[in-house]
C-alpha cells in the first residue's frame, strides 16, 4: 500500500508537534504502507519570509520571490526527517525539483504539470519514507516555481495521482469539513463526506481547508482524499465522486 500524506504548517508549528506528525508517519510505515509524506513551511514562516523581502526590496521579482519562498518547506521536511531518524526511520527528503514535479512558467502560481522522475519511486523501493517539499517544483527553464497558497495540498494530490497512491490524507488543525468555522462557531457541522462539486463550492465561499486546485486535480485524477486533524486521530472527512462513495 502506498500512502500520501500531506502536513500543514500548524501540524510542524513547533518540536512537539514534528515529533507527533513523524509518529503518525511512521505508525503508517509500521503497518507495512509506503509512506510519502509532504510538508508544508512552518506555522507563519511564509509570512514572515514575505515581510523580510518586502523590507529589502518590495518589488523583487518574481522568479528570485519563488527561489527565496522554498527554503521554507526545505526547513520543515529537514526537521521531520531529523526526528523520523531520532525515532528510528529511515527517510529521505526531496526538494520540488528533486522530486520531478514539473511546472509551468507562471512565478508564484504555477500549475503542476507531471512527475518527469522516478527518484520517489526508487527511493521507496530502496525502503525509505520520502518526505517532498510542498508548494514548489519546476519549470523548462530550470527554475524553482512556486504554486500558490495552499499549494502543498495540491503537490499531496498530484503525487497521490502520478504515483497511484491507494490513500491521500490531508492533515490540518481541525478533524474535517465544516459547514462553517468550528474554531468561532461551536454548532458547526462536519461532513463525514463531500462530492468535489461541493467542496468547490465551499472553497468558492471562503473555505479554507483545502485549496481549490487540489480538489481541481483530485476529480480529474478520481482521487479520494480525506481532511482529517494531526492532532485527535479522529476520523475525517472523505472528498470524492458520487460514484466513489458508493464503493
Amino acid at each position: 500500500m502506498l500512502i500520501v500524506q500531506k502536513f500543514g504548517g500548524t501540524s510542524v508549528a513547533n518540536r512537539e508537534r514534528i515529533f507527533a506528525v513523524a509518529r503518525l508517519i511512521a505508525q503508517a510505515a509500521k503497518m507495512g504502507a509506503q509512506v510519502v509524506a509532504v510538508v508544508s513551511a512552518q506555522g507563519d514562516m511564509t509570512d514572515e519570509l514575505i515581510e523580510r523581502a518586502i523590507a529589502i526590496n518590495p518589488r523583487a521579482s518574481a522568479r528570485e520571490m519563488d527561489a527565496y519562498l522554498a527554503t521554507g518547506e526545505q526547513m520543515s521536511v529537514g526537521l521531520l526527517a531529523m526526528a523520523l531518524e531520532k525515532l528510528g526511520y529511515s527517510a529521505v527528503t526531496l526538494t520540488g525539483w528533486q522530486a520531478g514535479l514539473e511546472t509551468d512558467s507562471v512565478y508564484g502560481n504555477a500549475r503542476i504539470l507531471r512527475l518527469g522522475s522516478d527518484r520517489i519511486v526508487r527511493e521507496l523501493e530502496g525502503g525509505k519514507i520520502v518526505l517532498v517539499t510542498g508548494f514548489q517544483g519546476w519549470n523548462e527553464a530550470g527554475d524553482i516555481t512556486t504554486l500558490g497558497r495552499g499549494g502543498s495540498d495540491t503537490t499531496a494530490v498530484a503525487l497521490a495521482a502520478f504515483l497511484h497512491a491507494d490513500l491521500c490524507k490531508i492533515y490540518t488543525d481541525v478533524d474535517g469539513v465544516y459547514d462553517c468555522d468550528p474554531r468561532n462557531n461551536p454548532n458547526a457541522m462536519k461532513f463525514d463526506w463531500l462530492s468535489y462539486e461541493k467542496m468547490r463550492r465551499l472553497i468558492a465561499g471562503g473555505a479554507q481547508v483545502l485549496h481549490d486546485r487540489s480538489v481541481e486535480m483530485a476529480q480529474q485524477h478520481g482521487i479520494a482524499i480525506e481532511v482529517l486533524s494531526s492532532f485527535t486521530g479522529n476520523p475525517g472527512t472523505i472528498v470524492c465522486s458520487e460514484t466513489r462513495r458508493g464503493d
